[in-house]
């Protein structure tokens, strides 16, 4: 490919990215910061830096290269009021392989315990550290809890769960 055709290279590959071409950045601010740079010639190579990067959650956005070099003139056609106009598009999450440790349990069901507000209790209360793996069992058991609660409304004829639905839980 001829260098003056070459817009940059991708970040984990180091191909060269050809002006006007397709390419990704991740969603993270930290990542697409103008000084960090970080750019990928596929959601493939992106998804390699996730392992380091430690998001919470991430996508990959398109964007497209260029046509011309920023020294040569306008990089891309102008928006209103003579801005650039971004040209993005979201474009995938990281795929289950892409994740370092996969979470026990059912991967469909959400995380219903705020991950920041249970950690911090447990170290006010204990001292200890917690593991992001704590939230999977956690949640199935609040869902167990839940389901009960609207069995015991529902039973009633109401179709408001009310703090007496909650089932009392003996953990010893």
């Amino acid at each position: 490919m001829e260098e003056s055709s070459i817009w940059r290279k991708c970040s984990a590959c180091k191909k060269p990215i050809p002006l006007g071409a397709a390419y990704q950045v991740c969603s993270v601010s930290t990542c697409n910061r103008k000084r960090t740079g970080l750019v990928f010639c596929s959601v493939e190579c992106w998804e390699v830096h996730l392992p380091t990067a430690n998001h919470r959650e991430a996508w990959a956005l398109e964007k497209r290269a260029p046509r011309v070099r920023e020294e040569d003139g306008p990089a891309s056609v102008p928006g209103p009021h003579g801005a650039p106009r971004p040209k993005t598009r979201r474009v995938a999450r990281p795929s289950d392989a892409s994740k370092s440790a996969p979470a026990p349990g059912p991967t469909s069901a959400p995380v219903l315990i705020v991950a920041s507000r249970l950690k911090a209790y447990i170290r006010e209360t204990s001292g200890f550290n917690t593991s992001e793996r704590v939230l999977d069992p956690l949640s199935e058991h609040i869902r167990r809890i839940c389901d009960r609660a609207v069995e015991n409304a529902s039973r009633e004829g109401r179709k408001t769960v009310l703090d007496r639905d909650i089932p009392d839980i003996d953990i010893r």
